[in-house]
């Protein structure tokens, strides 16, 4: 018979190591040599089961102790011939891998609570509302814990009574082959609970629909995609777990004027042809009301203006935006035959001269000509 490697060697630990170390050791290598991984390698087989008897010994701190006095010699006879004795692959496997697969050896699963669903409310705001905040109703609905029966899904008078198929443990194990897991039960979902006389209003689930009407504070600076949370105002728990949360995001209106980027507004104004040749005083829209802005002689279209601290104050900034005026020339239209004359008269008198007058059509002018040349 071949000597026994030592435990230790086994899981590449030293004698000092602590339980998890042991633990995260073994984990490692029972994926590594599982059979169903290796269906082919006889070697892999006894490398996982090698691994498993060390951490059956090493992982139980009488049997730990009576090796590291005596050696094998002192757990032999506990040890098993192959292995396999003691409580089994399927509780070591279980208690390694528990954590995957939803819940290791734990005989009081039963009676789970859940937190209720978390609610999303999409709610549209105008740029005025947006910026300087608001307050109003909203009408949605939710899933409550039923009143008649205060959520045990029974009937009043009666009690929910322990799960037929996990024994009110609130799971079942499932083996194939080697592996061993334990999973949510099926029939009662993980409460470990069955109603055999349903409440007649929720017909045993234990929540009803309703809709609830709450009243939403908008605060000022909000944004697109900016997310309000009313904390308990989500769907019920199950079993008396918490309330989840309802979170109302906010989504900005299209506004005939202005255009919102951060903190900062932006609008188009037009201005007549003789304002952009002459310069002058425009009144231009504001969040505020109006306000009056100087257009200087020989402003161009696409020129843009600044009028600082007309934008928005941002939710999480301390300073107001600015307003970006974006100047369009207009041109004029249905002109009057005396008008049309005065404007061939003025485009006559500039013809002389027109790089004096037109700079920009004369460079682009140049610009054609090298490109053609």
């Amino acid at each position: 018979m071949a000597t026994k490697r030592d435990y230790y060697e086994v899981l590449g630990v030293n004698k000092d190591a602590s339980a998890e170390e042991i633990k995260k050791s073994y984990r490692k290598l029972a994926m590594k040599h599982h059979p169903d991984r290796n269906p082919d390698n006889p070697k892999a087989e006894e490398l996982f089961k090698e691994a498993k008897e060390a951490y059956e010994m090493l992982s139980d701190d009488q049997k730990r102790a009576a090796y590291d006095q005596y050696g094998h010699a002192g757990v032999e006879q506990g040890a098993g011939a192959g292995g396999f004795g003691g409580a089994g692959f399927g509780d070591a496997f279980g208690d390694i891998f528990g954590d995957i697969f939803g819940g290791g050896r734990s005989g009081g699963q039963g009676n789970k609570v859940f937190r209720g669903a978390d609610l999303r409310y999409n709610m549209e705001v105008s740029l005025e509302d947006a910026a300087k905040g608001t307050e109003t109703k909203i009408r949605i609905p939710v899933q409550s814990t039923c009143e008649t029966c205060n959520g045990s899904g029974a009937r009043p008078g009666t009690q929910p009574v322990s799960c037929t198929t996990c024994g009110g443990h609130g799971q079942v194990r499932m083996q194939q082959g080697f592996f061993s897991v334990q999973q949510t039960c099926p029939k009662c979902h993980g409460s470990g609970k069955m109603v055999k006389d349903p409440c007649p209003t929720c017909h045993g689930a234990g929540r009803t629909k309703q809709n609830k009407t709450l009243s939403v504070k908008i605060p000022a600076g909000v944004d697109e995609g900016d997310r309000i949370r009313l904390s308990g105002e989500g769907e019920a728990g199950v079993n008396g777990g918490p309330t989840g949360d309802l979170y109302v995001v906010i989504h900005l209106k299209e506004h005939a004027i202005f255009q919102r980027e951060g903190g900062n507004l932006h609008c188009e104004m037009p201005i007549s042809f003789s304002t952009a040749a002459l310069g002058g005083e425009i009144e231009v829209p504001t969040l505020d009301g109006s306000a009056k802005m100087k257009i200087p002689a020989e402003t161009q279209t696409g020129a843009v203006f600044r009028l600082r601290g007309k934008g928005i104050k941002p939710l999480r900034q301390s300073e107001h935006g600015d307003l970006m005026v974006h100047v369009v020339v207009e041109t004029p239209v249905k002109l009057t035959e005396k008008q049309k004359d005065l404007l061939r008269e003025f485009e006559t008198s500039t013809q002389a001269d027109s790089g004096k007058h037109s700079p920009r059509n004369k460079s682009w002018m140049n610009k054609v000509k090298d490109f053609f040349d």
